[in-house]
Protein backbone atom coordinates (compact mmCIF):
# COMPACT_ATOMS: atom_id res chain seq x y z
CA UNK A 1 0.00 0.00 0.00
CA UNK A 2 1.51 3.34 -1.06
CA UNK A 3 1.17 6.74 0.51
CA UNK A 4 -2.25 8.36 0.81
CA UNK A 5 -3.05 10.28 -2.43
CA UNK A 6 -3.65 14.02 -2.24
CA UNK A 7 -6.89 15.62 -3.37
CA UNK A 8 -6.40 17.74 -6.52
CA UNK A 9 -6.03 21.48 -6.13
CA UNK A 10 -8.97 23.57 -7.35
CA UNK A 11 -8.50 25.09 -10.83
CA UNK A 12 -8.50 28.66 -9.46
CA UNK A 13 -5.53 28.04 -7.14
CA UNK A 14 -3.00 30.85 -7.84
CA UNK A 15 0.20 29.78 -9.60
CA UNK A 16 2.44 30.92 -6.74
CA UNK A 17 0.26 28.98 -4.30
CA UNK A 18 0.63 25.90 -6.52
CA UNK A 19 4.43 26.26 -6.38
CA UNK A 20 4.44 26.62 -2.60
CA UNK A 21 2.01 23.76 -2.10
CA UNK A 22 3.95 21.41 -4.34
CA UNK A 23 7.08 22.12 -2.28
CA UNK A 24 5.40 21.17 1.01
CA UNK A 25 2.56 18.75 0.24
CA UNK A 26 4.69 15.64 0.70
CA UNK A 27 6.67 16.74 3.75
CA UNK A 28 6.47 14.42 6.78
CA UNK A 29 3.56 15.09 9.12
CA UNK A 30 4.46 16.39 12.57
CA UNK A 31 1.58 15.89 15.02
CA UNK A 32 2.90 17.32 18.31
CA UNK A 33 -0.44 17.71 20.07
CA UNK A 34 -3.50 15.47 19.83
CA UNK A 35 -5.73 12.97 21.58
CA UNK A 36 -5.25 9.69 19.75
CA UNK A 37 -5.19 6.57 21.90
CA UNK A 38 -1.69 5.06 22.26
CA UNK A 39 -3.31 1.63 22.68
CA UNK A 40 -3.97 1.68 18.94
CA UNK A 41 -0.26 1.36 18.18
CA UNK A 42 0.60 -0.72 21.22
CA UNK A 43 -1.90 -3.40 20.18
CA UNK A 44 -2.03 -2.71 16.42
CA UNK A 45 -5.47 -4.31 16.27
CA UNK A 46 -7.95 -3.62 13.48
CA UNK A 47 -10.06 -0.52 13.98
CA UNK A 48 -13.72 -1.22 14.88
CA UNK A 49 -16.75 -0.82 12.64
CA UNK A 50 -17.18 2.40 10.58
CA UNK A 51 -19.65 3.99 13.00
CA UNK A 52 -17.43 3.33 16.04
CA UNK A 53 -14.42 4.73 14.21
CA UNK A 54 -15.83 7.75 12.34
CA UNK A 55 -19.00 8.90 14.12
CA UNK A 56 -19.35 7.93 17.76
CA UNK A 57 -16.02 9.31 19.07
CA UNK A 58 -15.95 12.49 16.95
CA UNK A 59 -17.64 15.45 18.60
CA UNK A 60 -17.33 17.46 15.37
CA UNK A 61 -19.68 14.92 13.79
CA UNK A 62 -22.19 14.18 16.50
CA UNK A 63 -22.58 17.78 17.74
CA UNK A 64 -23.89 18.79 14.30
CA UNK A 65 -26.36 15.92 14.30
CA UNK A 66 -27.39 16.72 17.87
CA UNK A 67 -27.98 20.36 16.88
CA UNK A 68 -30.62 19.11 14.42
CA UNK A 69 -32.48 17.22 17.12
CA UNK A 70 -30.98 13.78 16.64
CA UNK A 71 -30.61 12.06 20.01
CA UNK A 72 -27.07 10.97 20.85
CA UNK A 73 -28.43 7.54 21.77
CA UNK A 74 -29.54 7.13 18.14
CA UNK A 75 -25.86 7.52 17.23
CA UNK A 76 -24.88 4.71 19.58
CA UNK A 77 -23.55 7.12 22.22
CA UNK A 78 -24.03 6.53 25.94
CA UNK A 79 -25.69 3.69 27.84
CA UNK A 80 -28.98 4.13 25.98
CA UNK A 81 -27.19 3.74 22.66
CA UNK A 82 -25.01 0.78 23.59
CA UNK A 83 -27.13 -1.74 21.67
CA UNK A 84 -27.66 0.46 18.63
CA UNK A 85 -26.75 -1.35 15.40
CA UNK A 86 -23.66 0.41 13.94
CA UNK A 87 -25.04 0.01 10.44
CA UNK A 88 -28.18 1.90 11.51
CA UNK A 89 -25.97 4.61 13.00
CA UNK A 90 -24.12 4.94 9.69
CA UNK A 91 -27.39 5.06 7.75
CA UNK A 92 -28.61 7.88 9.99
CA UNK A 93 -25.35 9.73 9.41
CA UNK A 94 -25.66 9.27 5.63
CA UNK A 95 -29.23 10.61 5.64
CA UNK A 96 -27.90 13.76 7.26
CA UNK A 97 -24.65 14.09 5.29
CA UNK A 98 -25.98 17.31 3.73
CA UNK A 99 -25.85 19.02 7.13
CA UNK A 100 -22.06 19.16 6.92
CA UNK A 101 -21.88 21.19 3.71
CA UNK A 102 -19.69 24.27 4.22
CA UNK A 103 -17.96 22.87 7.32
CA UNK A 104 -14.35 21.67 7.67
CA UNK A 105 -15.78 18.40 9.01
CA UNK A 106 -17.23 17.72 5.56
CA UNK A 107 -13.86 18.31 3.86
CA UNK A 108 -12.00 16.14 6.40
CA UNK A 109 -14.47 13.28 5.99
CA UNK A 110 -14.53 13.53 2.20
CA UNK A 111 -10.73 13.32 2.21
CA UNK A 112 -10.89 10.37 4.62
CA UNK A 113 -13.44 8.52 2.48
CA UNK A 114 -11.88 9.12 -0.92
CA UNK A 115 -8.15 9.42 -0.20
CA UNK A 116 -7.45 7.47 2.98
CA UNK A 117 -10.09 4.74 2.69
CA UNK A 118 -10.17 4.87 -1.12
CA UNK A 119 -13.95 4.67 -1.34
CA UNK A 120 -15.06 5.62 -4.85
CA UNK A 121 -18.78 5.81 -4.08
CA UNK A 122 -20.22 9.17 -3.07
CA UNK A 123 -21.96 8.95 0.29
CA UNK A 124 -25.74 9.32 0.21
CA UNK A 125 -28.75 7.64 1.82
CA UNK A 126 -28.87 5.26 -1.15
CA UNK A 127 -25.18 4.28 -0.91
CA UNK A 128 -24.90 4.12 2.89
CA UNK A 129 -24.82 0.33 3.11
CA UNK A 130 -22.36 -0.06 0.25
CA UNK A 131 -20.04 2.60 1.68
CA UNK A 132 -20.30 1.00 5.12
CA UNK A 133 -19.38 -2.42 3.69
CA UNK A 134 -16.42 -1.08 1.75
CA UNK A 135 -15.07 0.78 4.79
CA UNK A 136 -15.50 -2.38 6.90
CA UNK A 137 -13.60 -4.36 4.26
CA UNK A 138 -10.76 -1.84 4.34
CA UNK A 139 -10.55 -1.87 8.14
CA UNK A 140 -10.19 -5.66 8.13
CA UNK A 141 -7.10 -5.43 5.91
CA UNK A 142 -3.59 -5.41 7.49
CA UNK A 143 -2.72 -2.29 5.48
CA UNK A 144 -5.39 -0.32 7.39
CA UNK A 145 -4.20 -1.20 10.87
CA UNK A 146 -2.84 1.63 13.03
CA UNK A 147 0.88 1.08 12.45
CA UNK A 148 0.49 0.60 8.70
CA UNK A 149 -1.59 3.78 8.40
CA UNK A 150 0.88 5.71 10.56
CA UNK A 151 3.63 4.75 8.13
CA UNK A 152 1.48 5.39 5.05
CA UNK A 153 0.47 8.83 6.32
CA UNK A 154 4.16 9.78 6.54
CA UNK A 155 3.95 10.76 10.21
CA UNK A 156 7.33 11.69 11.64
CA UNK A 157 6.14 11.97 15.23
CA UNK A 158 2.77 11.92 16.98
CA UNK A 159 2.12 13.04 20.56
CA UNK A 160 -0.75 11.73 22.63
CA UNK A 161 -2.18 13.57 25.66
CA UNK A 162 -2.01 11.66 28.93
CA UNK A 163 -3.02 12.34 32.53
CA UNK A 164 -0.15 12.98 34.94
CA UNK A 165 -0.93 9.67 36.63
CA UNK A 166 -1.13 7.59 33.46
CA UNK A 167 1.22 4.60 33.90
CA UNK A 168 2.29 4.98 30.24
CA UNK A 169 2.09 1.22 29.72
CA UNK A 170 0.97 1.58 26.10
CA UNK A 171 3.92 3.83 25.35
CA UNK A 172 6.25 1.28 26.89
CA UNK A 173 4.67 -1.46 24.77
CA UNK A 174 5.19 0.60 21.61
CA UNK A 175 8.85 1.21 22.41
CA UNK A 176 9.43 -2.47 23.22
CA UNK A 177 7.62 -3.79 20.14
CA UNK A 178 10.41 -3.18 17.65
CA UNK A 179 8.18 -0.95 15.51
CA UNK A 180 9.97 2.28 14.63
CA UNK A 181 7.03 4.73 14.65
CA UNK A 182 7.60 7.62 17.04
CA UNK A 183 4.64 7.96 19.44
CA UNK A 184 5.32 10.09 22.52
CA UNK A 185 3.20 11.10 25.53
CA UNK A 186 2.28 14.61 26.69
CA UNK A 187 2.04 15.41 30.40
CA UNK A 188 -1.42 16.77 31.30
CA UNK A 189 -1.70 17.42 35.04
CA UNK A 190 -5.02 19.33 35.18
CA UNK A 191 -6.63 16.73 37.42
CA UNK A 192 -3.90 17.09 40.05
CA UNK A 193 -3.52 20.88 39.78
CA UNK A 194 -7.08 22.20 39.56
CA UNK A 195 -9.16 21.69 42.75
CA UNK A 196 -12.34 22.11 40.70
CA UNK A 197 -11.47 19.33 38.29
CA UNK A 198 -13.99 16.48 38.71
CA UNK A 199 -11.16 13.94 39.13
CA UNK A 200 -9.04 16.04 41.52
CA UNK A 201 -9.19 13.76 44.56
CA UNK A 202 -8.68 10.65 42.47
CA UNK A 203 -5.68 12.25 40.74
CA UNK A 204 -4.06 13.15 44.06
CA UNK A 205 -4.61 9.65 45.41
CA UNK A 206 -3.07 8.13 42.28
CA UNK A 207 -0.19 10.60 42.39
CA UNK A 208 0.62 9.63 45.98
CA UNK A 209 0.50 5.93 45.17
CA UNK A 210 2.61 6.19 41.99
CA UNK A 211 5.35 8.32 43.54
CA UNK A 212 5.26 7.00 47.12
CA UNK A 213 5.05 10.56 48.44
CA UNK A 214 2.80 12.22 50.99
CA UNK A 215 1.03 14.66 48.69
CA UNK A 216 -0.88 16.12 51.63
CA UNK A 217 2.32 18.08 52.25
CA UNK A 218 2.74 20.83 49.68
CA UNK A 219 6.50 20.35 49.29
CA UNK A 220 6.05 16.61 48.70
CA UNK A 221 3.22 17.35 46.27
CA UNK A 222 5.62 19.43 44.16
CA UNK A 223 8.22 16.67 44.28
CA UNK A 224 5.63 14.12 43.20
CA UNK A 225 4.82 16.27 40.17
CA UNK A 226 8.53 16.49 39.34
CA UNK A 227 8.73 12.70 39.58
CA UNK A 228 5.93 12.26 37.08
CA UNK A 229 7.38 14.86 34.72
CA UNK A 230 10.64 12.91 34.81
CA UNK A 231 8.81 9.66 34.03
CA UNK A 232 7.13 11.31 31.04
CA UNK A 233 10.44 12.68 29.76
CA UNK A 234 11.94 9.20 30.03
CA UNK A 235 9.04 7.97 27.85
CA UNK A 236 9.87 10.59 25.23
CA UNK A 237 7.60 13.49 26.21
CA UNK A 238 8.72 16.98 25.30
CA UNK A 239 5.62 18.95 26.32
CA UNK A 240 2.97 19.53 28.95
CA UNK A 241 -0.62 20.56 28.29
CA UNK A 242 -2.89 22.71 30.43
CA UNK A 243 -6.61 23.27 29.99
CA UNK A 244 -7.33 26.63 31.61
CA UNK A 245 -11.04 27.32 32.09
CA UNK A 246 -10.41 30.79 33.62
CA UNK A 247 -6.99 32.22 32.84
CA UNK A 248 -5.45 34.02 35.81
CA UNK A 249 -1.96 33.19 37.07
CA UNK A 250 -0.79 34.07 40.58
CA UNK A 251 2.35 33.85 42.67
CA UNK A 252 1.44 33.29 46.31
CA UNK A 253 3.53 32.93 49.44
CA UNK A 254 4.47 29.44 50.60
CA UNK A 255 2.34 29.80 53.74
CA UNK A 256 -0.64 30.89 51.64
CA UNK A 257 -0.21 27.95 49.25
CA UNK A 258 0.15 25.44 52.06
CA UNK A 259 -3.14 26.67 53.51
CA UNK A 260 -4.83 26.49 50.12
CA UNK A 261 -3.36 23.04 49.51
CA UNK A 262 -4.88 21.81 52.75
CA UNK A 263 -8.21 23.25 51.66
CA UNK A 264 -7.90 21.62 48.24
CA UNK A 265 -7.34 18.24 49.87
CA UNK A 266 -10.32 18.77 52.16
CA UNK A 267 -12.54 20.04 49.34
CA UNK A 268 -13.34 23.27 51.21
CA UNK A 269 -11.98 25.93 48.84
CA UNK A 270 -14.25 28.60 47.45
CA UNK A 271 -14.28 29.15 43.69
CA UNK A 272 -11.96 32.15 44.02
CA UNK A 273 -9.58 30.21 46.27
CA UNK A 274 -9.52 27.28 43.86
CA UNK A 275 -8.86 29.66 40.99
CA UNK A 276 -5.97 31.26 42.88
CA UNK A 277 -4.54 27.84 43.74
CA UNK A 278 -4.63 26.68 40.11
CA UNK A 279 -3.20 30.02 38.95
CA UNK A 280 -0.25 29.59 41.29
CA UNK A 281 0.28 25.98 40.22
CA UNK A 282 0.55 27.09 36.58
CA UNK A 283 3.48 29.30 37.59
CA UNK A 284 5.02 26.37 39.47
CA UNK A 285 4.66 24.37 36.24
CA UNK A 286 6.40 27.15 34.30
CA UNK A 287 9.31 27.08 36.73
CA UNK A 288 9.56 23.31 36.39
CA UNK A 289 9.37 23.67 32.60
CA UNK A 290 12.31 26.08 32.64
CA UNK A 291 14.25 23.55 34.70
CA UNK A 292 13.49 20.38 32.72
CA UNK A 293 12.94 21.85 29.23
CA UNK A 294 9.39 20.64 28.67
CA UNK A 295 7.30 22.94 26.49
CA UNK A 296 4.12 24.31 28.12
CA UNK A 297 0.86 24.46 26.19
CA UNK A 298 -2.02 26.65 27.34
CA UNK A 299 -5.47 25.94 25.89
CA UNK A 300 -7.80 28.73 26.98
CA UNK A 301 -11.09 30.19 25.86
CA UNK A 302 -13.46 27.24 26.17
CA UNK A 303 -16.36 26.98 28.58
CA UNK A 304 -16.63 23.25 29.12
CA UNK A 305 -19.76 21.12 29.32
CA UNK A 306 -22.32 23.89 28.87
CA UNK A 307 -25.13 21.37 28.29
CA UNK A 308 -25.63 20.27 31.88
CA UNK A 309 -28.01 17.43 31.13
CA UNK A 310 -25.64 15.91 28.58
CA UNK A 311 -22.73 16.31 31.00
CA UNK A 312 -24.71 14.70 33.82
CA UNK A 313 -25.80 11.72 31.75
CA UNK A 314 -22.88 11.21 29.34
CA UNK A 315 -19.90 13.01 30.85
CA UNK A 316 -17.43 15.44 29.23
CA UNK A 317 -16.36 15.88 25.60
CA UNK A 318 -19.87 15.65 24.21
CA UNK A 319 -19.72 18.67 21.90
CA UNK A 320 -21.07 21.29 24.30
CA UNK A 321 -17.79 23.15 24.92
CA UNK A 322 -18.24 26.73 23.67
CA UNK A 323 -15.71 29.56 23.03
CA UNK A 324 -15.54 32.42 25.52
CA UNK A 325 -13.46 35.58 25.90
CA UNK A 326 -9.92 35.40 27.34
CA UNK A 327 -7.77 38.15 28.93
CA UNK A 328 -4.26 36.96 28.09
CA UNK A 329 -2.36 40.06 29.22
CA UNK A 330 -3.70 40.12 32.77
CA UNK A 331 -4.11 36.37 32.91
CA UNK A 332 -0.44 35.58 32.23
CA UNK A 333 1.00 38.58 34.07
CA UNK A 334 2.23 36.70 37.15
CA UNK A 335 3.68 33.83 35.12
CA UNK A 336 5.47 36.02 32.60
CA UNK A 337 6.88 38.42 35.16
CA UNK A 338 8.28 35.53 37.15
CA UNK A 339 9.53 33.25 34.35
CA UNK A 340 8.87 34.92 30.98
CA UNK A 341 12.40 36.23 30.48
CA UNK A 342 14.02 32.87 31.17
CA UNK A 343 15.53 31.68 27.86
CA UNK A 344 14.95 28.05 28.86
CA UNK A 345 11.15 28.43 28.98
CA UNK A 346 8.83 27.93 26.02
CA UNK A 347 5.06 28.43 26.21
CA UNK A 348 2.64 27.85 23.32
CA UNK A 349 -0.69 29.67 23.54
CA UNK A 350 -3.93 28.40 21.97
CA UNK A 351 -7.14 30.37 22.03
CA UNK A 352 -10.73 30.09 20.91
CA UNK A 353 -11.09 33.87 21.32
CA UNK A 354 -9.98 35.09 17.89
CA UNK A 355 -10.35 38.72 18.97
CA UNK A 356 -7.17 38.29 21.01
CA UNK A 357 -4.92 37.34 18.08
CA UNK A 358 -4.02 40.85 16.95
CA UNK A 359 -4.91 42.65 20.19
CA UNK A 360 -2.96 40.48 22.65
CA UNK A 361 -1.29 37.29 21.43
CA UNK A 362 0.67 38.71 18.50
CA UNK A 363 2.06 41.66 20.53
CA UNK A 364 2.86 39.35 23.45
CA UNK A 365 4.63 36.77 21.30
CA UNK A 366 6.40 39.64 19.55
CA UNK A 367 7.95 40.64 22.89
CA UNK A 368 8.23 37.78 25.39
CA UNK A 369 11.03 35.36 24.38
CA UNK A 370 9.19 32.35 25.86
CA UNK A 371 5.95 32.73 23.91
CA UNK A 372 4.81 31.21 20.64
CA UNK A 373 1.32 31.32 19.14
CA UNK A 374 -0.35 27.99 18.49
CA UNK A 375 -2.28 27.40 15.24
CA UNK A 376 -6.04 27.90 14.85
CA UNK A 377 -7.70 25.55 17.27
CA UNK A 378 -10.93 23.59 17.35
CA UNK A 379 -13.74 25.74 15.93
CA UNK A 380 -11.23 27.76 13.90
CA UNK A 381 -9.24 24.88 12.38
CA UNK A 382 -10.75 25.61 8.97
CA UNK A 383 -9.96 27.26 5.66
CA UNK A 384 -11.31 30.63 6.79
CA UNK A 385 -9.92 30.23 10.30
CA UNK A 386 -6.42 29.69 8.92
CA UNK A 387 -6.77 32.75 6.70
CA UNK A 388 -7.94 34.92 9.60
CA UNK A 389 -5.13 33.62 11.81
CA UNK A 390 -2.34 34.59 9.43
CA UNK A 391 -3.96 37.96 8.70
CA UNK A 392 -4.13 38.80 12.41
CA UNK A 393 -0.82 37.55 13.81
CA UNK A 394 1.94 37.79 11.19
CA UNK A 395 2.33 41.57 10.95
CA UNK A 396 3.09 41.87 14.66
CA UNK A 397 4.53 38.48 15.65
CA UNK A 398 6.24 37.54 12.40
CA UNK A 399 6.48 33.89 11.35
CA UNK A 400 9.16 32.63 13.72
CA UNK A 401 7.01 33.30 16.79
CA UNK A 402 4.38 30.86 15.52
CA UNK A 403 4.29 27.18 16.50
CA UNK A 404 3.54 25.66 13.11
CA UNK A 405 0.59 23.28 12.95
CA UNK A 406 -0.88 20.50 15.03
CA UNK A 407 -4.10 18.64 14.36
CA UNK A 408 -5.34 18.28 17.98
CA UNK A 409 -7.60 15.37 17.09
CA UNK A 410 -8.92 12.03 18.29
CA UNK A 411 -9.85 11.16 14.69
CA UNK A 412 -6.64 9.49 13.51
CA UNK A 413 -7.84 8.91 9.96
CA UNK A 414 -8.46 12.66 9.52
CA UNK A 415 -4.84 13.65 10.27
CA UNK A 416 -3.69 13.75 6.61
CA UNK A 417 -6.76 15.81 5.68
CA UNK A 418 -6.15 18.35 8.45
CA UNK A 419 -2.48 18.80 7.59
CA UNK A 420 -3.30 19.08 3.90
CA UNK A 421 -5.84 21.82 4.68
CA UNK A 422 -3.19 23.70 6.68
CA UNK A 423 -0.64 23.35 3.87
CA UNK A 424 -3.13 24.69 1.34
CA UNK A 425 -3.82 27.57 3.70
CA UNK A 426 -0.10 28.25 4.02
CA UNK A 427 0.27 28.23 0.23
CA UNK A 428 -2.64 30.62 -0.27
CA UNK A 429 -1.41 32.97 2.44
CA UNK A 430 2.13 33.11 1.09
CA UNK A 431 0.86 33.57 -2.49
CA UNK A 432 -1.22 36.51 -1.28
CA UNK A 433 1.85 38.00 0.40
CA UNK A 434 3.74 37.72 -2.89
CA UNK A 435 0.81 39.16 -4.86
CA UNK A 436 0.65 42.19 -2.56
CA UNK A 437 4.41 42.77 -2.75
CA UNK A 438 5.07 41.90 0.90
CA UNK A 439 7.68 39.30 -0.03
CA UNK A 440 9.38 37.78 -3.04
CA UNK A 441 8.35 34.38 -4.38
CA UNK A 442 11.72 33.00 -3.27
CA UNK A 443 10.88 34.05 0.30
CA UNK A 444 7.50 32.33 0.06
CA UNK A 445 9.09 29.11 -1.16
CA UNK A 446 11.55 29.21 1.75
CA UNK A 447 8.80 29.89 4.30
CA UNK A 448 6.52 27.07 3.13
CA UNK A 449 8.46 24.20 4.77
CA UNK A 450 9.00 26.31 7.88
CA UNK A 451 5.26 26.71 8.43
CA UNK A 452 4.35 23.18 7.31
CA UNK A 453 7.00 21.25 9.24
CA UNK A 454 10.01 22.98 10.77
CA UNK A 455 8.28 25.29 13.27
CA UNK A 456 6.43 22.38 14.88
CA UNK A 457 9.68 20.45 15.31
CA UNK A 458 11.42 23.47 16.79
CA UNK A 459 8.54 24.74 18.94
CA UNK A 460 8.00 21.37 20.59
CA UNK A 461 11.72 20.57 20.84
CA UNK A 462 11.28 17.40 18.84
CA UNK A 463 14.57 17.48 16.99
CA UNK A 464 17.89 15.91 17.97
CA UNK A 465 19.22 17.00 21.36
Amino acid sequence: MGETPKAPLPPNFPSVAVSVYESISDLPIVSPHGHCDPAWWAEDAAFPDPAALLIKPDHYVFRMLHSQGIALAELGIGPDGATRDPREVFRLFARNWHLFLGTPTRSWLEHTFSNTLEIELELSPDTADAVYDRIAERLAMPSYRPRALFDRFGIEVLATTDAATDPLDHHSAIRNSGWTGRIIPTFRPDGALNPEHPLHREALSDLAWMTDRDVSQYADFLEALRDRRSAFRTAGATATDHDVPELMTHWLSRDHMEALHAGALAGTLTHEEARAYYGHMLVEMAQMAADDGMVMQFHAGSRRNTNHEVFRTLGPDMGADIPIAVDWVRGLDALLNRTGNDPRLRVILFTLDESTYSRELAPMAGHWPCLRIGPPWWFHDSENGIRRYFDQVVETAGYRNLAGFNDDTRAFLSIPARHDLWRRGVALHLADQVDRGVMAQTDAIRLGPVLAHDLAIDSYRLGPD
